[in-house]
């Protein structure tokens, strides 16, 4: 990085950096990206790649590199011959995060919806009223529920919530199904992963192991631990294991916020998954479905007991 000299980075000066006009979404995705930057220890110089923060916090590359061109107006990144790579690591306190609101009214709404308070067909004018939004505010908000599928368009007018699991009973029964799917997926003929997804999934849950779960949240805990066990299941390419469990995934989700295990015990199934990944990649396909029979087991009697 030599000839940049990146000024001193706080808060007020990436809050400043911002104009006028940009959107809720761009705003939030510097708060975002900031984070990762600060989460995964990635130091002035290391390259940042549209197309993995694309995927990475599930949007399309358009307000990413939108975004990436907010944060080099600030000094946090800075460009390169391809594309953009950090400059400067911002310090505490964090940015004064535009999607604190928003994300607050994304837990209203998913609870809401499990405690049967919000009705299946929903308007928009609505939902702004009921949790006092701005309609750019709304639209972040129905992007990422639609993204991660509990909530689609209606073909005329308004938005459709889909089924969720929303039922002990329900819950538990996910997890006998997923005992069965899961560990048969890994003894499919031809069986073969892909390694590289894998070795990405584990480097996360490493990073989980290695204190990262006392900072994330519900939702992204949930991201990455669904990553890894769908990412171990496509290596069957056997479509209906891998649609089931995306599917059943998506049921799961908003019932999951409420189950999320506390961080010493994630760490330790996030230890878990660090072995069964150790399993896949060396190819001993056998014992890794016996260890993931045996862990979504654990699991499921952990998230169906009664809490006390």
């Amino acid at each position: 990085m030599s000839g940049m000299t990146p000024r001193p980075i706080d808060s007020e000066t990436i809050t400043s950096g911002t104009p006028r006009g940009t959107t809720v979404l761009v705003d939030s995705l510097q708060a975002r990206i900031v984070r990762l930057i600060r989460d995964k220890g990635w130091e002035a110089g290391t390259r940042l790649v549209e197309r993995s923060l694309a995927s990475q916090l599930r949007v399309s590359r358009t307000p990413v590199r939108a975004a990436l061109a907010e944060l080099e107006e600030s000094g946090v990144v800075a460009r390169a011959q391809r594309g953009y790579v950090v400059a400067q690591v911002p310090s505490e306190p964090d940015i004064d995060q535009p999607e604190d609101r928003v994300s607050r009214a994304y837990f209203a709404i998913a609870q809401d919806r499990l405690d049967g308070t919000l009705e299946e067909q929903v308007t928009e004018r609505a939902l702004m009223r009921r949790y006092a939004l701005s309609a750019p505010e709304l639209s972040d908000i129905l992007r990422r529920i639609s993204s991660e599928g509990w909530i689609e368009p209606n073909p005329g007018y308004g938005w459709r919530f889909l089924p969720t699991l929303t039922s002990a009973k329900s819950y538990a029964d996910s997890y006998r199904f997923r005992q069965l799917v899961e560990p048969a997926a890994l003894l499919e003929p031809g069986y073969r992963v892909d390694r590289e997804a894998l070795m990405a999934c584990r480097a996360e849950q490493q990073a989980l192991v290695e204190g990262r779960v006392q900072r994330i949240s519900g939702p992204e805990l949930f991201d990455l631990n669904s990553r890894l066990h769908e990412t171990i299941t496509a290596g069957s390419n056997n479509e209906f294991f891998i649609e089931s469990l995306s599917r059943i995934n998506k049921l799961r989700r908003l019932i999951e916020y409420r189950r999320t295990l506390v961080p010493k015990r994630a760490a330790i199934r996030c230890a878990e998954h660090v072995h069964l990944a150790d399993l896949v990649l060396a190819g001993r396909l056998q014992d890794a479905s016996v260890f993931l029979a045996s862990h979504l087991r654990t699991v499921g009697v952990e998230k169906t007991s009664p809490r006390r």
